[in-house]
């Protein structure tokens, strides 16, 4: 089924409205002309009595009756037909104009639409601002400013919130960690002790890497103050390398195919994005399986593991936050890796997508803008708005 826009509607209304205006007008016309012409009968009559003997055949009145009603047609014809052209012609341009007005009626509504359509956790800056004549459309604006407004205090406030409470808790996790492995070097410390201790190390460790996400998560989603060019694939090199111990660790071989891309973004959270797709490939997957690393143009970056079969409908679970499959979930990780790869992603204005091989694992592609700007790594490029 054909769908109309508003513009097309409120076009086809006011040309609709205008032709049946019109046609409203020739009608008028129409009954209008027909009663000012005079009756055919009484014309003739009144001719043949005043200019004919009465001697004069009566036929001679047929004629003229006749020919007065040819007369009376023709003319009736001509301006009905005249004013169809002219209302046709009417209709044309009172459509396009029609097209034309509803147009700049509607240009407020589509720039309300791009700016919503631009909008991000990175941007909530952007405004309407709308000039002209206080009318419902200027209001709508001006209500949609507001809410924006109050979307970005809000934002802002949850996003500090989660930076200063993650901040917060590091310290008495700090504290605790340090407690727990003195009790634990005690010559004195009992076996039961020292098995207490390893279990609260891993459990302080699990929290701090919790609250180190949350932090990377909190900043990405803050979007990027600036970039810098960035060398994707010495980067990855790089979290290769000090991937090695987790690999062995695993029993997961794993493979590459790198080649020369630079990126425009922040170094540091380019890092967090790569250790963290790495380290979900080599931890969930099966003894003796691989991971398969590629840096190219498109996708910039691509991993793929194998593993459990992961099932089509959780694939876009995975990137919500503290969202885990069967499969992880005993894995010990904080469910907060792949979505702090997202809000990278999307802090970098690129895209990511994951595909769930048959034989299983995962197929996981990330998008990232090429860098155009010639600059040397050390100089700072603006953040896209």
């Amino acid at each position: 089924m054909m769908r109309w826009s508003a513009r097309g509607r409120l076009t086809a209304m006011y040309g609709g409205m205008f032709v049946a205006i019109g046609l409203v007008l020739l009608l008028v016309n129409y009954l209008l002309v027909l009663g000012m012409l005079p009756s055919t009968t009484a014309v003739a009559a009144q001719r043949v009595d005043s200019d004919l003997m009465p001697t004069t055949p009566i036929p001679g009145k047929q004629v003229i009756i006749t020919k007065l009603d040819d007369y009376r047609t023709s003319t009736v014809s001509t301006i009905v037909w005249t004013s169809l052209v002219a209302l046709i012609i009417a209709g044309v341009i009172a459509t396009v104009a029609a097209w034309y007005m509803a147009g700049r009626v509607l240009r407020p509504v589509h720039s309300i639409t791009a700016t919503a359509r631009r909008l991000g956790a990175e941007n909530l800056n952007r405004r309407i601002n709308m000039d002209g004549p206080d009318d419902e459309l200027k209001e709508l604006a001006n209500t949609f400013d507001t809410m924006l407004d109050r979307l970005a205090t809000a934002f802002d406030s949850q996003t500090r919130f989660v930076a200063n409470a993650s901040h917060e808790l590091r310290t008495p996790l700090a504290v605790q960690r340090t407690l727990v492995e003195v009790a634990m070097a005690d010559p004195a410390a009992t076996p039961e002790l020292r098995r207490l201790g390893q279990h609260l190390l891993l459990t302080n460790e699990r929290s701090e890497r919790l609250i180190e996400g949350l932090l990377v998560l909190a900043r990405s989603d803050r979007g990027l103050p600036g970039r810098v060019l960035v060398e994707l694939d010495k980067l990855v090199e790089t979290v290769l390398v000090g991937c090695i111990g987790l690999a062995d660790e695993h029993n997961v071989t794993v493979t590459k195919v790198i080649k020369p891309r630079t990126v425009a973004g922040d170094p540091v959270l380019l890092e967090r994005l790569v250790t963290n797709l790495m380290h979900n490939a080599i931890r969930y997957n099966r003894p003796g399986g691989s991971v398969s690393v590629s840096v190219g143009g498109s996708p910039a970056l691509r991993v793929v593991n194998t593993g459990p079969v992961v099932p089509t409908a959780e694939l876009a679970g995975l990137f919500e936050p503290f969202r885990r499959l069967e499969r992880t979930a005993t894995g010990g990780g904080s469910g907060l890796g792949l979505s702090i790869v997202r809000s990278v992603v999307k802090a970098h204005d690129g895209s990511i997508a994951a595909g769930a091989p048959r034989a299983g694992g995962l197929d996981i592609r990330v998008d990232l803008p090429l860098a155009y700007t010639a600059v040397t790594p050390s100089r700072m490029i603006p953040a896209s708005t």
